[in-house]
């Protein structure tokens, strides 16, 4: 015997087996876009022993895909312009543009792009990645932290996840060496992130 359902019946019950849904379930990947305004990322290489040398990198941009509710990183990329280094000495700032270093003229941006994560705590995690350097790829883990994701209280009000990262790699493995045998400047490079991304409006 066939059983007529009402359309406004069908309707309800779909409505009702969403809302009884686990939020994980129905959860998709959010689209966030790093505020430029608020990125702040230090490298750090020991210069002949005595001291390390610290700088940055002041032009940065980058967008991932983020699902919070089961925290899973899908994808994301960062891109240094690598004519943005600073060190705050002008002489070393453009002998680290030269072919010595990150050779910019040739090689303009530096970018790491995701290729897994790992949940590592519940607010912790690992992220891999590709970083390519000098027409060099090569992969990386970065240990990272999210501090806060909240609806922002000042200026934009926007959804944003506020994350520290830190990481240690050898320039040597992307084929800069300049120094490191006569122990002028270090081959370890130790890297650290603070930065704020914006969910992109739309995202249900």
């Amino acid at each position: 015997m066939n059983v007529y359902f009402p359309p406004a019946m069908i309707a309800a019950t779909t409505a009702a087996s969403l809302a009884l849904a686990s939020p994980s379930a129905i959860a998709e990947p959010a689209t966030y876009v790093l505020d430029e305004e608020h990125f702040s990322m230090v490298f750090e290489i020991m210069h002949i022993g005595y001291a390390p040398v610290m700088g940055m990198f002041r032009d940065v941009e980058g967008q991932f895909q983020y699902d919070e509710e089961a925290k899973e990183l899908t994808s994301g990329k960062l891109t240094f312009k690598s004519k943005s280094v600073f060190t705050n000495h002008d002489k070393r700032d453009d002998h680290l543009r030269n072919e010595d270093f990150l050779d910019s003229g040739k090689f303009p941006d530096i970018t790491f792009e995701v290729t897994g994560f790992e949940t590592t705590g519940d607010n912790s995690g690992i992220v891999t990645g590709d970083l390519t350097l000098l027409g060099q790829t090569r992969p990386v883990d970065v240990d990272v932290t999210l501090n806060k994701s909240a609806e922002y209280p000042i200026g934009h009000e926007e959804y944003t996840l506020g994350v520290t990262a830190e990481t240690t790699l050898k320039r040597s493995d992307w084929g800069m060496t300049y120094g490191i045998e006569n122990n002028l400047v270090g081959d370890e490079v130790r890297m650290r992130f603070g930065l704020e991304a914006i969910r992109e409006s739309g995202w249900f």
